[in-house]
């Protein structure tokens, strides 16, 4: 049957996908726009979970204050390629999963697919018809609420790095300042006394080793050798932790010393970087080249 161009414009406005794959699930619909419509999300819905399967380790962070400053939500959402990443669509997706993140703190990734974004469709839902507009696997990776009894301070570092700080006491200039610290500087922990012992033991085993091979410290005496052991061990422990790092807005003083002259005591800090962790497939560009021309050359 004939399809008219107004019908075909109203049903890329409903689904977004593109003009001719319009016309053909109208002509197959018989010209009814909502069984068009519903043929398109379900065909939608297959290609996404088709896509489940295909690494997503590029993305956004963001992020959400509550109105008082005393809580946070940060979360993660990946798509296949950076292009995706800066596009309008995913980037409010992203934006709402963190909204529902900070007003619902729903406990896993399952759970948070079953909240409505703006009172209507799922996340979940809406996350697999942006997989099928978009062409790429989208994956809500993880997030966290971050609540504290002074002050929570949270710093984007572009839309790749976010860092969020909860303070016990300290105004929100502070709290801002260390949590820009975090995002650069990347500590471990906030602490030495947080830092597993275990993993202590293991980092002053290798200094041990180190320090026997060295033949700089040929015949010094047993007392000597454990104090150059435990020096390293407190430098390796300010390395790694917040308030023994140099502060990054002035590397003349310690994030410890800001703190006490700032007034202000932190309890915890979190940092997500986009695709931290995840398994990217390596491409090599040439060989692919290579390949295509050969293709060619058959063909």
């Amino acid at each position: 049957m004939a399809v008219t161009a107004e019908a075909v414009k109203t049903l890329r406005e409903r689904t977004g996908a593109g003009m001719m794959e319009c016309k053909k699930a109208l002509v197959e619909a018989n010209g009814d726009l909502d069984a068009a419509a519903e043929a398109m999300r379900k065909a939608g819905l297959a290609k996404a979970d088709k896509k489940a399967s295909r690494i997503a380790a590029e993305g956004v962070i963001v992020l959400e204050r509550s109105a008082d400053g005393k809580r946070a939500a940060i979360a993660e959402v990946n798509c296949e390629t950076d292009f995706v990443a800066r596009e309008k669509d995913f980037q409010n997706f992203a934006n709402a999963v963190a909204l529902a993140v900070l007003e619902k703190n729903p406990a896993n990734v399952d759970a948070l697919g079953s909240l409505p974004i703006d009172g209507g469709k799922s996340i979940e839902d809406t996350r697999r018809e942006l997989i099928a507009k978009i062409g790429e696997n989208i994956t809500v990776r993880r997030f966290q609420v971050i609540e504290a009894p002074a002050v929570v301070g949270t710093y984007l570092h572009g839309t790749r790095i976010g860092a969020v700080v909860a303070m016990k006491s300290g105004d929100d200039a502070v709290a801002k300042d260390l949590a820009m610290h975090v995002a650069a500087i990347n500590p471990a922990r906030v602490s030495a006394a947080e830092v597993p012992a275990d993993e202590v033991a293991k980092e002053r085993s290798v200094f041990i080793e180190q320090a026997a091979q060295d033949p700089k410290n040929a015949g010094k005496p047993r007392e000597l050798l454990e104090k150059i052991v435990e020096g390293k061990v407190r430098k390796w422990l300010n390395e790694i932790t917040l308030l023994g790092q140099p502060f990054v807005k002035d590397d003349k003083q310690t994030v410890e010393q800001y703190l006490k002259k700032a007034g202000g005591e932190v309890l915890s800090i979190v940092r997500y970087e986009v695709g931290a962790g995840i398994e990217k497939k390596q491409e090599d560009f040439a060989e692919e080249v290579r390949k295509q021309v050969e293709s060619s050359k058959k063909a």
